[in-house]
């Protein structure tokens, strides 16, 4: 068995906190009547009903499953389960979890994303619970070596790989990438998310540092899914492809504000360049000099 020692890693302005949160009793049916949970699927007829079902037996009796144009019985299964089904007819998984996280419910304070494989760890849900009143987003890390061996070696790389880089540039050590995770809804909203492929997951934990959110990683389990095959690490084509989108995500939620701010040092120069002088005629060459303010986009 995984040890919980419920020790979390807390960042305010992406430092870690001086010390663990403190434990507290488990309050999973609170937890879990304030959460929606949300899972992407995609052609997961076989294992979806049985992933409602396991999180309605445990309290969570609102559970949004986006059917991401699927080709089988996966929303019909999911309803069947007691589930709410809304249809994407785009693929990508940053999509369906885009999709499910809009139009919520008044009362929904968290967001729950979950896998539609079974191969998540339904038993860490009391340490999320636990850990929800004083953080802002909980992430489940797989961090147990029979768990790195349920992924193909592109995966583990590319999973080992991202965490480097954020920590080398936005200065926060992260120990995984894993989907399994929860967010406030006021938080989620903030961080403006836009990726809409497997970049998703990369994405809200760089800008979840950006924004300064009260963050905390705890150990979860991983376990093969019982049918099916992965849309990631079913295949090393399928493993190198998401790989690579998780570096481009990098790569472009880096460059964005370089880029943001040479933008915004070209625009001030030109106003400084086109401006009327004090005490001087309006420029008969730039007649709209006082009020231009349009810049053309600076490439990279």
């Amino acid at each position: 068995m995984l040890n919980r020692d419920c020790r979390s890693v807390s960042v305010t302005a992406g430092r870690p906190a001086d010390r663990p949160a403190q434990p507290k009793p488990p309050r999973l049916g609170d937890f879990a009547s304030r959460t929606l949970v949300i899972i992407p699927a995609h052609n997961e007829e076989e294992c979806v009903a049985g992933v409602v079902r396991r999180l309605r037996n445990r309290g969570f009796a609102r559970v949004r499953v986006v059917d991401n144009a699927s080709t089988d019985r996966t929303g019909e299964r999911a309803v069947e389960a007691g589930a709410e089904v809304i249809s994407i007819p785009g693929r990508g998984y940053g999509l369906a979890c885009w999709g499910g996280s809009q139009d919520l419910p008044a009362d929904i304070e968290w967001l729950l994303y979950c896998n539609a494989d079974a191969s998540d760890d339904f038993d860490a849900y009391d340490d999320f619970a636990r850990l929800a009143d004083d953080h802002d987003i909980i992430l489940g890390s797989r961090i147990h070596p029979d768990d790195r061996r349920c992924m193909t070696i592109p995966q583990r790389f590319g999973n080992w790989l991202a965490p480097v880089l954020i920590r080398l540039l936005w200065g926060h050590r992260f120990a995984d990438l894993g989907p399994q995770r929860a967010i406030r809804a006021d938080a989620f909203h903030k961080l403006s998310m836009r990726d809409r492929g497997f970049g998703w997951t990369v994405e809200m934990q760089v800008r979840a540092v950006e924004e300064a959110l009260r963050i905390a990683e705890i150990p979860v389990r991983t376990y093969p899914r019982p049918a099916g095959q992965s849309k990631i690490s079913g295949n090393l084509r399928g493993s190198l492809s998401a790989g690579a989108i998780i570096l481009t995500t990098l790569a472009r939620l880096r460059l964005g504000p370089l880029a943001s701010g040479r933008h915004q040092k070209v625009c001030r120069l030109r106003r400084a360049l086109l401006t009327k002088p004090a005490g001087r005629q309006r420029s008969q060459r730039f007649p709209n000099a006082a009020t231009l303010s349009d810049c053309l986009p600076i490439p990279l």
